[in-house]
């Protein structure tokens, strides 16, 4: 199991006057799933992702990733783990303006202290792997919605990460562009990455195998998507 959650919180304020951003939830990601947590803003579907990214500490309950308990992890240690094993994809890019696309790749790397060759070699990888290789020397400012994304992409995958975590990916896109980028999501997925996708929007979630909704901090339901039945044509007798 890649991701076991064990009554995961997240609260805000006083003992008095606590809130939940996340009631107490426990679930289960295997490796190569492609999941969507799907709720309206508010729901604290992106308060889970950034849980499940150690992105953020619970206040209570136990995080496990690949079978090692993350819950106590100091914020070093947190850094070090997010940096080899998850990749982020988040609405607005996040891209440094005034950074080629690749030195943006080369970003997660350089903390990491690669050498400038290997930075140079799999920057470039990973921007041809997302159909950008004629772009590397673009600046953010230059390139389309959708190509600042495929950037984003890229940088989430160049350490070669076992988990994608894509924050409403689609979110600042035409459809056009959008589409292209879950069309990617879903051959990342094909090629054995976990993928979990937080959205608002139904339409965007049934593509995952498996929904999450969220709604006032909780889970309120897990499953396979719906899918829609065509009613059978209404036969008309004299």
């Amino acid at each position: 199991m890649l991701i076991s959650a064990r009554e995961l919180s997240r609260r805000y304020g006083s003992a008095e006057l606590k809130f939940f951003a996340l009631e107490p939830t426990s679930l289960e990601i295997e490796a190569g799933a492609f999941v969507a947590v799907v709720g309206a803003s508010g729901s604290g579907k992106s308060t889970l992702m950034h849980l499940l990214g150690l992105l953020d500490q619970p206040s209570s309950g136990r995080l496990f990733f690949d079978g090692r308990d993350t819950t106590a992890l100091g914020p070093d240690a947190a850094a070090h783990l997010r940096n080899r094993r998850i990749g982020f994809i988040f609405q607005q890019y996040h891209l440094l303006p005034r950074m080629t696309a690749l030195r943006n790749v080369e970003l997660p790397m350089v903390y990491a202290r690669e050498s400038s060759r290997n930075r140079r070699r799999r920057a470039e990888a990973a921007l041809e792997a997302v159909g950008l290789s004629a772009r590397i020397d673009s600046l953010p400012t230059s390139l389309s919605g959708g190509e600042q994304q495929r950037v984003a992409i890229a940088r989430a995958l160049v350490m070669d990460p076992v988990l994608l975590l894509a924050d409403e990916p689609t979110g600042a896109l035409d459809s056009k562009s959008g589409e292209g980028i879950l069309g990617l999501i879903e051959a990342l997925h094909r090629q054995g990455r976990t993928v979990v996708m937080v959205t608002h929007d139904e339409k965007i979630a049934a593509r995952a195998p498996r929904i999450i909704h969220m709604r006032d901090g909780s889970v309120t339901s897990d499953g396979a998507p719906v899918r829609q039945v065509p009613s059978s044509p209404e036969v008309v007798t004299s």
